[in-house]
């Protein structure tokens, strides 16, 4: 009887292991609830979370609402010390970083003022550096704080689009950033994902090589279901990308989901997790969208299966199953895909899978050269050259080129287009088709549609190179154009005794100023240069009352020089 029991009891121990729900590649997180608090003093809500998918980058936070309004209290989620401040133009703008004793940190960006102690010693510290754009990294023992202290203001700074404040949790150590919502904070969230669409790829070919087939869906009794019925492809491999969005309880967005798992005959074979990504990994979104068709106008499609120039990262696979699925056996397959929330809200997409005809597997396009993932791929000509390093590609494709001239009969180089994305960055060399020498002045430039990019090229016996992170057009062209300092609301001889800022705006032919430097009477002075081309100094302590002469100086990255002397009244 005893032996009856354990068999038994061993029975219902493996029917528990072994159980679809439990065979999940992907746990829960046992991450602190209740330790940090909601940082924003508004009502809470979020306009942006952890996942979502944005152009080169997964967003890496939550976006809290502040109301459309800046300068609300911003409040240190637990007790630490301030580790970290940057300030930096484009980015986070002004941020803070608070270390906390449990081994997480969290950042809150896009501030305008600290708190009155800590803008003061950081404003000490740019004068210090005489510069605006600074990392300053704080022991523990100068910055402490407690849970709830105030510690900025909300604001519009850096890359930022309208007031908000971005919030992060990371690993201490490891500078991973962790998914906020799974630390339980007051958001309502009873409403599971939606899943748009269905993308099918024959994968004995590279995603980039073809489009995938698309299927619209339909929801019938809770389950999405191909509006086409049950699928039949011409390939015995395939893999899948969906388009799903997540919504919160009292929003209309359209917020990124949290998880995404493949099930094949009821067993879990690969999904996705977004949760512990580090910056150095978020370009990798490139990786994990279908990138070609969102480059050509299309929607994100996010892929079940992990590219083959891809690191591991967000992916979880089987250990017999990447997430291609294999169809040489020509049966019927049942296909699972659950898509869940960062509160375990979840919708559920199914249908049956089959193959009738096999297709070709060899391309009759032999024309162009492939490059390949894991490879140091090599293009060279007696006019050009480059090399993408290893690492560089998410998959296979055949490189494009081509020549031709531009109206000042200067050579353009079309390095094949910007429907294939680069992980890292590559040297390209350019041998000069027109008479040049090194005069330091020279400039490569990368175009694609709408988009330009200057970089100074170097002189290298005979070439000159540049390094680049996107395909395009590139040309080499001389730059003696220094930049262009236009006051805005400010003159010479100005009396500026009712003013409380003098704005300059600083353009250049390449986009690229490489220093900005302000001198009041010969003193350096801090000029903030949040937005792009645009650089404001508030009047403070270091312009007292009386005449003054204010010396601006604009370089680009060739070493043009523009500099203008202004006088006023303060």
């Amino acid at each position: 009887m005893l032996s009856f029991f354990f068999r038994f009891l061993f029975f219902i121990q493996m029917l528990f292991i072994y159980s679809p729900v439990n065979s999940q590649l992907l746990p829960e997180k046992d991450y602190p609830h209740g330790y940090f608090q909601w940082p924003v003093g508004a009502p809470v809500g979020i306009v942006a979370n952890f996942g979502e998918l944005r152009p080169n980058h997964f967003h890496m936070g939550l976006d809290c609402r502040t109301d459309s309004r800046e300068n609300l209290p911003i409040y240190a989620a637990a007790s630490g010390y301030i580790a970290r401040v940057k300030i930096e133009p484009f980015g986070f703008g002004r941020s803070i970083t608070i270390n906390h004793p449990n081994g997480l940190s969290t950042l809150y960006a896009h501030l305008n003022d600290f708190y009155p102690e800590l803008e003061k010693y950081i404003k000490n510290e740019q004068y210090k550096l005489k510069q605006w754009n600074v990392t300053i990294m704080l022991p523990e023992n100068v910055f402490q704080v407690k849970k709830g202290d105030f510690i900025a203001y909300s604001g519009n700074t850096g890359g930022s689009q309208g007031p908000h404040l971005h919030f992060e949790i990371r690993d201490t150590k490891t500078d991973k950033v962790l998914n906020p919502l799974l630390f339980e904070f007051p958001i309502k969230d009873n409403i599971p994902p939606s899943i748009i669409r269905l993308a099918v790829y024959d994968r004995q070919f590279s995603t980039y090589e073809q489009s995938p087939k698309i299927y619209t869906l339909k929801k019938v009794n809770g389950i999405y279901t191909p509006v086409s019925g049950n699928i039949i492809v011409k390939t015995d491999k395939v893999s899948f990308a969906i388009t799903s969005f997540d919504h919160y309880t009292g929003s209309t967005n359209q917020n990124g989901i949290y998880t995404a798992e493949l099930f094949l005959d009821e067993k879990a074979i690969a999904g996705f997790e977004m949760d512990s990504i580090s910056y150095d990994e978020t370009r990798y979104l490139n990786a994990h969208i279908d990138y070609k068709t969102r480059s050509n106008g299309g929607p994100f499609l996010q892929h079940l299966s992990k590219l083959p120039g891809y690191t591991d990262g967000i992916y979880k696979t089987a250990k017999d199953n990447d997430g291609v699925i294999n169809l040489e056996d020509e049966k019927s397959h049942d296909i699972k895909i659950i898509v869940r929330d960062a509160d375990n809200n979840s919708s559920t997409l199914s249908f049956s899978l089959k193959t009738l005809v096999l297709s070709d597997s060899k391309s009759n396009d032999n024309s162009n050269k492939m490059f390949y993932p894991d490879f140091i791929n090599i293009f060279e000509n007696d006019r050009i050259s480059f090399y993408l390093p290893e690492r560089s590609l998410y998959d296979s494709f055949r490189f494009i080129y081509h020549e031709t001239v531009s109206a000042n009969g200067s050579k353009i180089y079309q390095l094949h287009n910007t429907s294939v994305p680069l992980q890292n960055y590559f040297t390209i060399k350019i041998k000069a088709d027109f008479s040049l020498t090194d005069t330091g002045k020279i400039v490569m430039k990368r175009f694609s549609g709408k988009k330009d990019d200057y970089k100074k090229a170097f002189y290298d016996n005979g070439w000159y190179r540049a390094s680049f992170k996107e395909f395009g057009n590139f040309q080499l062209m001389v730059d003696n154009i220094p930049p262009v300092i236009i006051p805005i609301g400010f003159k010479d001889g100005l009396n500026a005794s009712r003013s409380s800022r003098i704005v300059f705006k600083i353009t250049d032919n390449t986009e690229e100023i490489i220093k900005f430097t302000a001198l009041l009477d010969g003193n350096w002075i801090r000029f903030s240069n949040d937005k792009g081309k645009i650089f404001i100094y508030y009047f403070d302590e270091h312009c007292s009352p009386g005449d003054h002469e204010l010396q601006i100086i604009a370089e680009d990255q060739v070493g043009n020089i523009t500099e203008k002397k202004y006088h006023f009244t303060r």
